[in-house]
């Protein structure tokens, strides 16, 4: 109820949060949904008959950031997708944003921040400026370096079980390292170290004996790139 609160103030505040509507891009959003779908289907997502698992699109085309709210809303934005060189890099921050809501690790987290009866009132819609202080935390959500370490973990383990590359969530770290990035966006800000986390990736992969042949067709990653504003 909580995400789906969340949610709502998303698309009411357009101007903030230009999210990319269905009807004009049909066809990014099957791209998207499919991906969601495939990570559900691996059978390791423990709230996946639970949540709602809706994903969708920000039209930020300078902006590096994707997060997940309590129940499985979950929002990207271009300038991330831009910005990922490959379908299973996209496909590894995915699941590892699927994994911040199945491991509770937001829920758990915005309770600590406001309390249970502040969140409950959210619920109620008694506040209208306390639900947008919610929201705005939840964009720029710092997770524990435990949590964030799981969520990579989850994030191996779902795509163990897909034709994608289990260890896609490290590609981005990689490609962060590689420029030399000393501002890394704000939903890794508090991230453990780049080097530990591609490390502990890279093990995880291998110590499930995961495929991490990375999906070749570029074509059709780089048409969904260019669809987007």
């Amino acid at each position: 109820m909580l995400g789906l609160q969340l949610r709502d103030t998303i698309f009411a505040n357009p101007n903030e949060y230009p999210v990319m509507a269905e009807a004009v891009y049909p066809s990014q959003y099957a791209y998207i949904r499919g991906i969601v779908d495939e990570i559900l289907a691996s059978g390791k997502v423990k709230y996946a008959d639970e949540f709602n698992w809706e994903i969708y699109l920000i039209d930020e085309p300078e902006v590096l950031n994707a997060f997940a709210s309590p129940g499985g809303y979950m929002f990207v934005y271009s300038g991330l997708i831009k910005y990922l060189d490959q379908k299973d890099d996209l496909v590894g921050v995915i699941g590892h944003e699927m994994a911040h809501a199945d491991r509770r690790h937001s829920t758990t987290q915005l309770t600590k921040t406001y309390g249970v009866a502040t969140l409950l009132s959210v619920l109620l819609g008694e506040d209208n400026e306390l639900i947008s202080n919610v929201l705005t935390s939840l964009v720029a959500l710092k997770f524990s370096r435990n949590d964030e370490s799981d969520a990579d973990e989850q994030s191996v383990i779902y795509l163990c079980e897909t034709q994608y590359a289990a260890n896609g969530a490290a590609s981005f770290f990689e490609k962060l390292e590689e420029q030399g990035s000393i501002n890394p966006p704000e939903f890794l800000s508090t991230h453990p170290s780049h080097d530990t986390r591609i490390a502990d990736i890279h093990m995880a992969a291998s110590d499930l004996s995961c495929d991490t042949t990375f999906d070749s067709n570029l074509m059709d990653w780089q048409a969904f790139q260019a669809s987007l504003p």
